[in-house]
């Protein structure tokens, strides 16, 4: 059963949810549907192996816009507090590993976060870790790998 629970956005990030199920809705969905039915008017499609991928992505994006809708329609937005050197919801933080290597990281909600475009969920392990820190403080961040120590070197 799903959650009826508030789902918290960044309102960036309640906009590009909204965006995406527009796409879907717009563009994606009415594509395969059309794409199904030119296979459909070709005749039998019991052995056409074209039609059954075409209908799974059909499925996948109905399920995705459900998705999308369920989220949307719990949507709290909340706006990052006050700039302040504490790691909140929102913030930008700059890490620096024991290799001397950075990583700059927005904190967002999981429904939001997405590595490449440089945002992770503050349930990540790292994102977990930081909450509440401040400028200068170490945290360790264990990881199938071992154990890492970042030091919050920036907060935006």
């Amino acid at each position: 059963m799903a959650s009826d629970s508030p789902v918290i956005l960044t309102e960036q990030g309640k906009e590009g949810l909204e965006q995406e199920l527009h796409k879907l809705r717009s563009e994606k969905h009415p594509a395969v549907a059309h794409r199904i039915q030119e296979l459909t008017s070709d005749g039998d499609v019991s052995d056409n192996s074209e039609y059954e991928e075409t209908k799974e992505e059909l499925v996948i994006i109905e399920a995705r816009m459900r998705e999308i809708e369920h989220i949307l329609r719990r949507a709290k937005v909340v706006a990052r507090g006050e700039a302040t050197d504490v790691v909140q919801f929102g913030s930008t933080v700059t890490l620096r590993d024991e290799y001397d290597e950075t990583d700059t990281w927005t904190l967002v909600s999981p429904q939001e976060a997405n590595t490449l475009r440089g945002t992770i969920s503050t349930e990540s392990p790292v994102g977990a870790a930081v909450m509440g820190k401040r400028v200068g403080e170490s945290v360790v961040v264990s990881a199938p790998g071992g154990d890492t120590t970042f030091t919050i070197e920036k907060v935006e």
